[in-house]
């Protein structure tokens, strides 16, 4: 299974990269109230705005990938291995977004490590 994982990473990566695109997207679009009469005009904003549209991209993509790993691996190896965005996202958020990352974050990325680490070598 350990074969797959380059396979499995291109799959987390793409979707923390879509995440990373759809907050670029909605920093430039900015702030809004969630109301009926902003429906339109901020669905338009998101629609048009390139960083969305990559977002929603890789997205796509990364489903696609991920269906080719999961007709290969074990969903109970694989779906864990999701996790790894939560740490690039976390690392991504503070070098572009300067986002916190707090000793508790910093805990909490250490606990996923350790996790990732025994999931993957409890492959067969």
């Amino acid at each position: 299974m350990n074969r797959y994982l380059p396979l499995i990473l291109l799959g987390v990566l793409l979707n923390a990269s879509a995440q990373l695109c759809l907050k670029q997207g909605m920093r430039t679009i900015g702030h809004f109230d969630f109301s009926m009469r902003n429906l339109v005009p901020v669905g338009m904003q998101a629609v048009l705005n390139p960083f969305v549209l990559a977002g929603l991209l890789c997205y796509v993509i990364s489903v696609g990938v991920w269906m080719m790993a999961l007709s290969r691996v074990e969903v109970s190896y694989a779906y864990p291995l999701l996790s790894v965005g939560y740490i690039v996202t976390a690392f991504a958020g503070h070098l572009f977004f300067e986002e916190e990352l707090g000793a508790v974050r910093w805990v909490g990325i250490l606990v996923i490590c350790l996790g990732v680490y025994l999931i993957t070598r409890s492959a067969s």
